[in-house]
């Protein structure tokens, strides 16, 4: 079995979330200890019970015979050929002034709805989807639609030619068909607010598990929940409240799913996630989650090789999400922004956006409140960040100060956040001529790195031991490099 792994628990919520997480199947055994003066012990069941041993055993559960535990349900997979392009000039003209007043689809059905005085919903989202694809003219419902987006009948039919965009938009990344779009007629039990309440806390749980596993160890019980959530979404009988909260929750577990999938190196698999999560998010009219989802489908992007993409797509998050979001969320965006920048290789834009990071960040208060998924962000994360883009702009003199001083107090519980860190480190000092000390945090990094399934982990190793062959004749780094020769020969130069 794996190494045990310690977790610090300050708050009783985090055992209930991790505790129902244990039913998802980890193939790892995690302790817990908390910060109070008596302790818990989780058993497999989630009972817990005052005992002076702390556990947390995370269950093994079967891999699925169908040996398929890396792909979504049908339900989540897009119609291949699904057209998405306008068809007419109303529908056209119906999306634009639809999304000027940040309005989903749902939204406006139900506007229609109301300003047309019926009951029971006639119209709904997957009939606005038709009309604004051309696919169906709204013909007898348009004096009620221009009413509802509050223009004339004339205004809707003429063709416009939109001013150009000084940004791209979310929406240029929603996937393609509707995988989200529930049955025309629901077979499955009601769904209430219960239901809702305890995906939340398995959502919940997936990202405490996160900060202590890898991608590896987490990739199919991540994609399991996931098919399970839109299945209940969209076979499931629910008010539009509970449809709303529903789609939230596919919305971060689309992004923690993502991110494993993104840790795992499966990028493909994590795009389709994100834009999975992306349009849940929109159409639960949470603009927040939106630009947090893109923000990490754009730093997935700057760190594939598509750079230009991750700036596009980080500015859109951050544009999309608006001023008035949450101080972290606003830090987080402009953060991703600055890496996007700096992976792109333009230095000025990314200095900046650190320090518009650091005036958002400065803005919160324990009085402000922020959402749970934004739990880890904080000051720390933020220098982290400004490190590495120093790292990567070849400024190690700022660098190494900043990234010594994070490392020095960080939990090391986490050992991936740990292990990636420090690979920065590792190359900064070796771009501070220190190779000794370089090949010794690079030792440390690949340690860290033996037992833990990330990519992204692996792909650090490589970069170092790259970056290192420029000192091949220092003794300590000839000795690391004779050790890790097999990895070496599969280094590609550093881009």
């Amino acid at each position: 079995m794996p190494p045990d792994f310690h977790v610090e628990v300050t708050d009783l919520r985090q055992v209930s979330a991790l505790a129902r997480f244990g039913s998802l199947g980890i193939q790892r055994q995690a302790h817990i200890t908390t910060g109070r003066r008596f302790r818990l012990r989780v058993q497999p069941q989630g009972k817990l019970n005052r005992r002076s041993g702390v556990a947390l055993r995370l269950s093994h559960t079967p891999q699925n015979p169908t040996g398929n535990d890396h792909a979504l349900a049908a339900p989540c997979r897009p119609t291949v050929g699904q057209n998405w392009g306008m068809g007419s000039s109303i529908g056209a003209n119906i999306k634009r002034l639809r999304e000027q007043r940040g309005w989903s689809q749902s939204r406006l059905a139900h506007e229609v709805c109301r300003t047309a005085g019926v009951a029971g919903e006639p119209v709904g989202r997957q009939e606005v989807s038709r009309w604004e694809t051309g696919k169906r003219t709204p013909r007898e419902w348009l004096p009620f639609i221009a009413a509802a987006l509050g223009v004339t009948v004339d205004a809707l039919r003429t063709p416009q030619t939109p001013a150009e965009s000084p940004l791209p938009t979310l929406a240029d990344f929603l996937p393609e068909g509707d995988p989200l779009a529930p049955l025309s007629a629901a077979t499955g039990r009601r769904v209430g607010m219960g239901q809702v309440e305890d995906l939340q806390q398995r959502v919940h749980g997936l990202r405490l598990a996160d900060d202590v596993l890898a991608g590896g160890d987490l990739i199919r019980p991540a994609l399991r929940e996931l098919r399970s959530a839109v299945k209940l979404y969209r076979e499931g009988s629910h008010t539009s409240e509970v449809g709303r909260q529903l789609l939230r929750q596919i919305g971060e577990l689309a992004q923690i799913a993502g991110w494993i999938a993104s840790d795992a190196g499966q990028h493909a698999e994590a795009e389709r996630i994100y834009r999975l999560g992306i349009s849940a998010a929109r159409q639960a009219e949470d603009h927040t989650l939106a630009g947090n989802i893109a923000g990490s489908l754009a730093y997935q992007y700057s760190n594939t090789g598509r750079e230009a993409e991750g700036v596009r797509l980080a500015q859109a998050a951050l544009h999309d999400a608006g001023p008035d979001a949450p101080p972290k969320a606003r830090a987080l965006y402009l953060d991703r922004v600055a890496w996007a920048h700096t992976q792109a290789g333009e230095a000025q834009p990314a200095m900046r956006a650190l320090g518009e990071a650091g005036e958002a960040f400065s803005a919160d208060s324990p009085g402000t409140e922020s959402p749970a998924y934004l739990y880890w962000v904080d000051a720390g994360e933020l220098r982290i960040m400004e490190s590495r883009v120093y790292t990567e702009l070849r400024k190690p003199l700022r660098a190494v100060p900043l990234l010594r001083t994070v490392l020095s107090g960080y939990d090391a519980t986490h050992t991936r956040e740990l292990a990636l860190y420090s690979s920065w480190l590792a190359v900064a000092l070796a771009d501070a001529n220190e190779p000794e000390e370089a090949a010794a945090v690079a030792e440390r990094v690949i340690n860290l790195g033996a037992d833990t399934p990330s990519e992204r982990v692996a792909e650090r190793v490589r970069v170092i031991l790259n970056r290192l062959q420029d000192f091949s004749e220092v003794p300590e780094v000839a000795a690391l490099l004779d050790s890790q020769q097999p990895t070496a020969a599969q280094t590609q130069p550093d881009t």
